[in-house]
């Protein structure tokens, strides 16, 4: 029994930006149609830390899997990560391993991916200027989606940290056919001339001023998964057609949601199966908030299965030996 181990930079090179937005259009579509089992997330604690297990079973596509994240304060005091994630790969015929891979890469291109999807369905077509508060390794992820499925001419960023801000702009300024992206001077003036806002933050506050929004505006909402973080304010969803990755999930976990008392006009999954309506038109504002689902690492990680496989990608170990 051979099983294939992939580091985080093979994951990279395995599953690049546009494979991964379709790659959520398959998840999400077999999500919202019933076709994935997913059962409730796990949880087992040490008293040093917690550790979450994210089962799927995706049964139109027959992939299985599982992504173990664990949550350790005090690894930053061993030089290690607060938050790693491993994920693993399962043959649905034989429940056999067939791959070991490094969940944190996977995570941020699969949710970048998602935020991509969201900005492909539900952004104008003509949108040219974006807006992105944050400047981690998530804002980067979720700036290179929209880059794949929007001409976007120029991008503001927004950070609380001016040297983050500063180094994600000269990072990616002149990139994707010479978007111009820049440290936002006045972030609320920003908002007002965007056709896309982007929230990948960790503040437990809304970022910018819904009243600020233009009509046709598309807002990702990605910071907030806790039931009291809000990251988005209450007249944002309240002048927005609300899309949710799952319905359920972001109603018991997205404060950006259950503080405001939303309504969940559609998961996108219902959008991509063609179920419900998404953008109606270009003066609608709409939001995608996305928390996460099991499904979206899943169907990753075997894309990033099926592309290392065939290009050699990754390290093959004997489990007999």
């Amino acid at each position: 029994m051979k099983i294939r181990i992939l580091t985080a930079s093979q994951v990279r090179a395995a599953l690049p930006m546009r494979q991964a937005i379709d790659a959520m259009r398959s998840a999400f579509g077999q999500l919202s149609a019933g076709q994935a089992e997913v059962p409730l997330r796990g949880r087992v604690g040490t008293g040093k830390g917690v550790s979450l297990l994210m089962p799927a079973y995706m049964k139109q596509t027959a992939e299985l899997g599982v992504k173990i994240i664990s949550i350790y304060d005090g690894n930053p005091q061993r030089g290690l990560p607060t938050v790693t994630a491993t994920v693993l790969v399962l043959d649905p015929e034989t429940g056999l391993p067939r791959a070991l891979m490094d969940g944190s890469s996977l995570t941020a291109i699969r949710t970048g991916a998602a935020g991509g999807l969201a900005a492909e369905i539900l952004s104008r077509p003509d949108s040219r200027r974006m807006v992105l508060f944050g400047a981690g390794v998530q804002a980067r992820s979720q700036l290179e989606a929209v880059l794949t499925v929007r001409q976007i001419q120029e991008v503001a960023v927004v950070d609380q940290i001016p040297e983050a801000a500063r180094r994600l702009a000269a990072d990616y300024d002149g990139r994707a056919g010479g978007t111009h992206v820049m440290v936002a001077d006045d972030p609320a003036a920003a908002v007002r001339r965007a056709d896309i806002v982007v929230t990948a933050t960790t503040s437990r506050t809304p970022v910018f001023d819904g009243k600020d929004l233009q009509p046709g505006t598309h807002v990702t909402a990605v910071g907030s998964f806790m039931p009291d973080v809000q990251e988005i304010d209450a007249v944002t969803v309240a002048r927005s057609f609300v899309v949710a990755d799952s319905c359920a999930m972001a109603l018991e976990e997205a404060g950006d949601l259950i503080i405001p008392g939303a309504v969940v006009d559609a998961e996108i999954g219902e959008i991509v199966n063609g179920v419900r309506p998404g953008r109606q038109n270009d003066e609608q504002i709409t939001l995608f908030k996305t928390v996460g689902v099991a499904v979206q690492d899943v169907v990753a990680a075997a894309a990033v299965l099926n592309r290392a496989e065939q290009e050699g990608i990754g390290t093959e170990v004997d489990f007999d030996e």
